[in-house]
């Protein structure tokens, strides 16, 4: 079980680094809530049923501890080891906004909620409408009126003087 599990967190650890880079502070919160979305990621994997794709069923948890964290900042991550299997971590700081359009873009993210910060993730990640509705929890009609709320958020964020270009 360790093996697959390992396996699935090494494929697919570009979920979670996105989502660390999302909604960590610095490159210690981005670390911390890498190995603390890892912990409950292992700790849900027994109830993984595969009526989802590991992807979907990555996000939703990733997203939910990001979140629950991100509210409850005083908790502490709890420590746990797999018993010697080595993840690939990533270095968090070799990935950069090179493009300005791309770099404004992230600085207006942050300017949102959590939960919309988490639709619009995944909304770049060209999931569709049921698959953000399933890894978010709302309805696919709320999926599309919060996109669309979002976008117009986002463009009045850019729009102002903070982001503009110089």
């Amino acid at each position: 079980m360790e093996k697959v599990f390992v396996e699935m967190i090494n494929t697919h650890r570009g979920i979670i680094f996105k989502v660390c880079n999302l909604y960590g502070a610095n490159q210690e919160d981005k670390n911390d809530l890498f190995q603390e979305i890892v912990l409950q990621l292992w700790k849900a994997f027994p109830s993984f049923r595969s009526e989802s794709k590991q992807s979907t069923w990555m996000y939703r948890v990733a997203l939910n501890t990001a979140i629950t964290i991100f509210r409850k900042e005083s908790k502490r991550p709890e420590r746990m080891s797999l018993s010697g299997e080595e993840f690939q971590i990533p270095d968090m700081s070799t990935f950069s906004d090179n493009d300005e359009q791309i770099s404004m873009l992230n600085r207006a993210i942050l300017c949102l909620t959590e939960i919309e910060r988490a639709i619009i993730l995944l909304y770049l990640e060209e999931k569709n409408y049921e698959e953000i509705s399933e890894i978010i929890g709302i309805s696919k009609s709320n999926v599309g009126v919060r996109i669309n709320r979002i976008k117009i958020k986002l463009e009045k964020i850019i729009k102002s003087d903070r982001y503009e270009l110089r």
